[in-house]
């Protein structure tokens, strides 16, 4: 068994002395793993760094197998997310939140939009976005078309946070004490000031623990705070700076 494919690097663990086992999310594959073996060795370093886009080569006598990858860089980002704390919290977040999917399962969906936050300015807006749709395609996703006590399909203010169900403004008065907030940001293209990004990182975060997190009995990943923290002190959105 044999295959080639355009990957990002998401993860590496030692084997043996020399050797590694490489996690990547592969274009139409998903996420796969693979033995690099003397991946330790100094020529390999640079190349097997998550965040990395990077050729693969797999083979295995058969399919279940966890076969033997062969890498070949294509694009190097580790030294410059490495330069900038920002990039670097929201690479391994990024990464991190890959290494839930389930494995050779494709989302190519979740892979783009992972590459396109990589590649540009750290979003925070964009990253929220990310992590609603990580809920969606893992079977969680949220209904936001409509209000789940009205069925209005305007001014949706709030979110349910047991049914995940948008909840509009007048429904939503008698229970706000229990309601998350939902930014508008999230169902409309539009600025998102900080007060919105807190907001929608407390929404996202509250179903990823709910469904993900808690579910499987780990800890949300530690850069995560630390990189909302530096997300929400940005004066203005990537959109608007100069």
């Amino acid at each position: 068994m044999e295959w080639t494919g355009e990957a990002l690097l998401i993860g590496v663990r030692r084997h043996g002395e020399t050797s590694l086992i490489a996690e990547a999310m592969v274009a139409g594959r998903g996420r796969s793993l693979g033995l690099v073996r003397g991946g330790r060795s100094p020529k390999l370093a640079a190349t097997l760094q998550p965040g990395n886009t990077v050729q693969l080569t797999w083979r295995a006598r058969l399919e279940d197998h966890l076969g033997i990858f062969m890498v070949e860089m294509l694009q190097a980002r580790a030294a410059t997310l490495i330069a900038d704390r920002k990039r670097l919290y929201l690479a391994q977040l990024v990464c991190e939140h890959l290494r839930l999917l389930p494995e050779r399962d494709p989302h190519d969906r979740l892979l783009g939009m992972a590459l396109s936050l990589l590649d540009h300015d750290p979003d925070g807006a964009a990253l929220a976005r990310f992590e609603l749709t990580l809920l969606d395609e893992l079977g969680f996703g949220l209904d936001l078309s409509s209000c789940a006590s009205t069925g209005v399909t305007e001014d949706l203010t709030h979110v349910s946070p047991r049914s995940g169900r948008a909840v509009s403004r007048a429904a939503a008065q008698p229970y706000l004490d229990r309601l998350l907030a939902l930014p508008s940001f999230l169902t409309a293209r539009g600025n998102a000031s900080p007060d919105d990004l807190r907001a929608a990182f407390r929404l996202t975060g509250h179903f990823l623990d709910m469904h993900l997190w808690s579910a499987r009995g780990i800890e949300q990943p530690p850069t995560r705070e630390p990189l909302i923290d530096l997300l929400t002190k940005d004066e203005a959105p990537p959109s608007e700076r100069r």
